[in-house]
């Protein structure tokens, strides 16, 4: 008899659990959906063709497009990639699997994580006195840098964690054929752990693109169409901010219509990698 209360009791336990949890992502799949609905809403009128064809005109009755912004956001974050993604991976890889045990493993852990919480204004001012003074102006050189400083933490962390979930026996049976460490990590450890990988690239990549206060005082921002890094860059957060900020209704429409834009590059990429990765891991698969 108490054997069969302890089971009821533990079966509507599961069922609550699983009630609550299901519940939660319900909410956040229906906030996401009700996000989503309102910028459509408000910034879907101002998608016109001139907003990806012409650069802002300065003009507050008629400010033109934004596609120096966007082209200048799309450059930025590859930029910034191209540094923070392999500093971010190595440093993990590092970590997870070649210092595992040595003593220099939790301060450097402990750093990542202050780093990764650092106000991105703080990055900003980073950036200003360490890139700007000394190249003498605001550019899109200091941008770059200052995300990449952004990123690379969370990298770093993320690929150590997603590593760390790999079966050491993935790691044995590869030495049992013969492979030495680099080649198991290259060969077995990283593949296998390609999908986590990516999701924390893509985090990454989701935070920088984001960012607007680091911009504004490393790039700046300009209105021109310009893809020279070594002048101030134009960049789609500091053209939203600029126009949001400001009192002019037509400037405040497109402002919207650059977050909705912002939202679905994001998705675009997202998806893409996803679907990308999953063809790559059923192609091992077979």
């Amino acid at each position: 008899m108490a054997h069969t209360v302890k089971e009821l009791v533990r079966r509507n336990a599961s069922n609550a659990m699983f009630a609550a949890c299901a519940a939660c992502a319900l909410a956040i799949v229906v906030t996401l959906g009700l996000v989503v609905g309102y910028l459509v809403s408000i910034g879907g009128g101002a998608l016109t063709l001139d907003f990806f064809t012409k650069v802002p005109s300065g003009d507050v009755a008629d400010p033109g497009g934004m596609k120096s912004a966007v082209l200048g956001t799309l450059v930025l974050v590859g930029m910034a990639a191209v540094v923070g993604v392999p500093m971010g991976m190595g440093a993990g890889i590092y970590l997870s699997e070649y210092a595992s045990d040595r003593w220099l493993v939790p301060p450097v852990r402990f750093i990542s994580d202050v780093l990764t919480g650092v106000p991105s204004i703080v990055v900003g001012i980073l950036g200003y006195e360490l890139v700007v003074v000394p190249m003498g102006s605001y550019s899109g050189w200091a941008g770059a840098a200052a995300l990449a400083f952004i990123m690379v933490p969370i990298v770093a962390r993320t690929t150590e964690e997603m590593l760390r979930l790999v079966p050491d026996s993935y790691r044995a049976a590869s030495y049992a054929l013969g492979a030495n460490k680099a080649q198991t990590i290259a060969k077995v450890v990283l593949p296998a752990g390609t999908g986590s990988l990516v999701t924390g690239i893509m985090l990454a990549l989701a935070r920088v693109a984001g960012e607007t206060a680091p911009l504004l005082f490393t790039a700046l921002g300009t209105r021109l169409d310009t893809l020279d890094p070594s002048r101030p860059f134009p960049s789609l957060t500091v053209q939203i901010y600029t126009y949001a900020t400001g009192p002019y209704p037509e400037q405040k429409k497109l402002a919207w219509a650059g977050i909705l834009v912002l939202v679905a590059m994001l998705f675009v990429l997202n998806v893409s990698i996803r679907y990308v990765t999953a063809r790559s891991v059923r192609r091992r698969m077979m």
